[in-house]
């Protein structure tokens, strides 16, 4: 079925389905499953999801731990790392199985309704910016794991976060936070009855920050959330209006070669120091959004809206003289686009002969209309332009999904997505590259959840997911530097993926999971912004265990610990090695939380990311990493609290990123083959006073 070509069929496609499902209501009554947990940080309990690597996450337990920068909110999904190779107005680098997902490529994240990943951006496939968020609006994060759930489409292979906002607040606050190197945060919020049902919350947010860098980041960041809402959680909707933009000069990885050297063009040169002074970017993103929903007679139906208008200029310079000897490299990627897309669910409860089941159906559609560019630059000032790019694409997928109660210990899912990709491109500098291509894909998808017997249940899940490519690289034939012929790739690549879990309470107070999983990419090919050309890469094979624990020994006192090992590797031969450079092998977090000792709470988070292979035949690998996290809270008056945040509280001398490649320095007489680091930031502490009212 063309989804594109035919909207209208799409429509009564879900037209007949959403008729069938009232039908099937209506001579069936029944009362959609309502799972309340109160006082819990985690929504996770036996009986409340469909994989062992599926879960909630409440916004008691984000309030608990520090985060350095917004996007660190992810880490609380169990097995996610996120770090930085440059400036903090950039999105984060993400780790999880085995991937690094680079800026965001196979995990799809959406805020408040809306999607964050952007396909065929200018620094790279399923970019993923969070430093919009605002922390202290998070209620929840629901997170997924594995291509095994029907309702999840583009760049969610490896998994999938969506975090939802607050249409109320508890009481209004303002909180102001100073830290070390200037850092200065400002955030404030509130909610008010309007009366006739209506709500309104607003929050706006303020911040500066120099960083630990020689060359002071100044970042400048401005923030605002306005939502309006109406109805309850069985009947209502609610319409938000975000803007967000921000500025920054950036350090981005250096040469080890220069760091153990200890000089640069005759004056000392440390690890937080720059090489090309004028790297950093610019961004901003504003939206309106909009969502109604309705829960009654065993039936509950979903509808969103949205529109999104963002930009970014960014300036980067990661191999410094190699290219452009007597300018340097240093290079921009623009991306300026503007976002449409709507969502629409219906699910209902009926019977499928004498077992009891629940059905959904769904629609999904996005389109980005796109300038995209990568020019030469010299201090930021454009001297050449590599490819400059007209683009839109558009992306429709379709889903239905039945759970049926085979027996009282036996559950059954099945599911069906079927997704087609539009890309139409103009070139505005090589005509050849211009064209337009479509692919369309049909996943399916399968669960067996089984028990509970003492307070335990087993999962097994098997699905097909995918995650789109760049679409210059659909309609591709040259390339922009060299010239030379390039194949075409396809526009969508899938994935296949398996696991096997449990999840058990046996134990009073303790919730743990298990989960072994495979994940199988036909091709991991990548757009690379920095060349402007897709890059063609190998099919691979990861296959891991993850074992999650959350431990309540007392009303004051949470563990969290949380295990990931991974096997990663190419799935052809090839002279070159089998293993997928940055991959990393194992990751941990052990976190122990102390609430409400009478005024004080507490907490210390361990976070380990392992080390991976940093070329295909393991000779070079990057250095494991152990940061300590501090946070103290004491309540000092009604609604008054003062928190103190250490990060790396040991001090450790550490990196955030290691790549492996050819780089060369102003001097140099031939490229140098060498480790580039970004490193971790030292000890930091940030004081935050928070007053409600």
């Amino acid at each position: 079925m063309d989804l594109l070509a035919m909207p209208r069929t799409a429509l009564r496609f879900l037209a007949a389905a959403l008729a069938a499902s009232s039908l099937a209501a209506r001579a069936e009554p029944a009362v959609l499953e309502k799972v309340e947990v109160n006082g819990r940080h985690y929504d996770n309990a036996v009986g409340s999801t469909d994989a062992a690597s599926e879960g909630t996450i409440r916004a008691e337990l984000l309030k608990s731990r520090p985060a350095l920068r917004p996007g660190e909110v992810l880490e609380f999904v169990p097995g996610v790392i996120v770090t930085q190779h440059s400036g903090d107005g950039k999105a984060n680098q993400y780790f999880l199985r085995g991937f690094n997902l680079d800026h965001g490529t196979d995990f799809a994240t959406t805020v408040n309704g809306l999607p964050v990943n952007m396909p065929s951006h200018g620094h790279g496939q399923g970019y993923s910016d969070l430093n919009f968020l605002i922390p202290e609006l998070v209620d929840r994060i629901e997170y997924r794991k594995g291509p095994y759930f029907a309702r999840n489409g583009d760049f969610s292979a490896a998994g999938s976060a969506d975090i939802a906002y607050r249409h109320t607040l508890d009481e209004n606050f303002a909180a102001l936070t100073l830290g070390q190197r200037q850092f200065q945060r400002f955030v404030g919020g509130g909610s008010a009855a309007l009366g006739g049902g209506l709500n309104l919350l607003g929050a706006v947010e303020v911040q500066h920050n120099d960083g630990p860098w020689t060359l002071p980041e100044r970042l400048r960041k401005n923030n605002g959330v306005a939502t309006l809402s109406g109805g309850s959680r069985a009947e209502g909707w609610s319409a938000s209006l975000m803007a967000y933009d921000a500025s920054w000069r950036s350090t981005d990885q250096v040469p080890e070669r220069l760091v153990d050297a200890g000089t640069y063009a005759g004056r000392p040169f440390g690890r937080f120091d720059a090489i090309d002074p004028s790297d950093g970017g610019e961004t901003g993103r504003t939206s309106l959004s909009g969502e109604w929903h309705r829960a009654t007679d065993g039936q509950a139906t979903r509808a969103s809206a949205y529109a999104i208008h963002y930009r970014l200029r960014l300036f980067s310079n990661f191999t410094y003289a190699l290219e452009r000897p007597q300018q340097g490299d240093q290079f921009s990627q623009q991306d300026r686009r503007d976002v449409y897309g709507l969502n629409a669910s219906h699910a209902v409860e009926h019977r499928l002969g004498a077992l009891s089941a629940r059905s959904e159906v769904g629609v999904q559609m996005r389109q980005d209309r796109i300038r995209v560019g990568l020019f030469d630059t010299v201090e930021r000032r454009v001297t050449a332009t590599t490819r400059d790019d007209e683009v839109r694409e558009t992306l429709a997928g379709v889903y239905g999904q039945t759970s049926v109660e085979l027996t009282p210990w036996l559950r059954a899912i099945a599911g069906l997505r079927a997704d087609q990709g539009r890309f139409r491109v103009h070139s505005l500098t090589e005509a050849a590259n211009s064209g337009t291509a479509s692919a369309h894909l049909v996943s399916p998808k399968l669960a067996l959840i089984a028990g509970p017997w003492a307070r335990t249940e087993f999962f097994f899940n098997a699905g097909r997911g995918f995650h789109s490519n760049d679409a210059r690289g659909t309609t591709a034939t040259v390339d922009p530097k060299t010239g030379e012929p390039v194949a075409k790739v396809p526009g969508l690549v899938a994935a296949r993926g398996l696991e096997v879990g449990a999840r058990t309470e046996w134990w009073p107070g303790l919730q743990s999971s298990l989960a072994l999983w495979k994940l199988d990419f036909d091709s991991e090919l990548v757009y690379v912004g920095d060349a402007g050309a897709t890059e063609a890469n190998r099919p691979s094979r990861r296959r891991g265990v993850e074992w999650n624990n959350r431990y309540v020994p007392a009303p004051w006192l949470l563990l969290d610990a949380d295990f990931a090992w991974t096997h990663a590797r190419f799935a052809d031969a090839a002279a070159a090695g089998d293993r997928i450079p940055n991959a990393v092998d194992k990751v941990a977090s052990v976190a122990l939380t102390v609430r409400d000792l009478g005024p004080w709470s507490a907490s210390l988070q361990w976070r380990h990311l392992g080390s991976g292979a940093l070329v295909e035949d393991d000779s070079v690998r990057s250095r494991a990493s152990l940061t300590t996290n501090l946070r103290v809270s004491r309540r000092l008056w009604p609604r008054a609290e003062l928190t103190l945040d250490v990060f790396n509280l040991l001090d450790r001398r550490v990196n955030d990123i290691e790549y492996f490649y050819e780089s060369r320095l102003p001097g140099e007489a031939a490229p140098v083959a060498d480790r580039h680091v970004h490193p971790a930031e030292p000890r930091t502490v940030r004081l935050t006073f928070k007053q409600g009212f």
